[in-house]
């Protein structure tokens, strides 16, 4: 296996050029994440793809919060 073949099959966060230990953004987190850790750039480098996955992500969570209270109490005003 030549040099290349190997970096495309390893992936990114493993390979000694990734980031010199540099934060990342949430673009590259999310790439990271979709891609199983194949790419980091992806999403490309607007910021705005990024903050759209981290709230939706905030959205389904409080979703689920609120869901599970209302439908796991007994109802506040109970219909008779």
């Amino acid at each position: 296996m030549t040099n290349s073949t190997m970096e495309n099959q390893t992936p990114v966060v493993f390979q000694e050029n990734f980031n010199q230990f540099q934060p990342i953004d949430a673009n590259q987190a999310w790439s990271l994440f979709f891609t199983a850790g194949k790419k980091d750039k992806k999403l490309g480098f607007n910021p705005e793809s990024g903050r759209f996955f981290t709230f939706t992500l905030m959205a389904i969570a409080a979703t689920g919060v609120v869901w599970s209270y209302f439908f796991s109490h007994q109802p506040i005003f109970p219909i008779q």
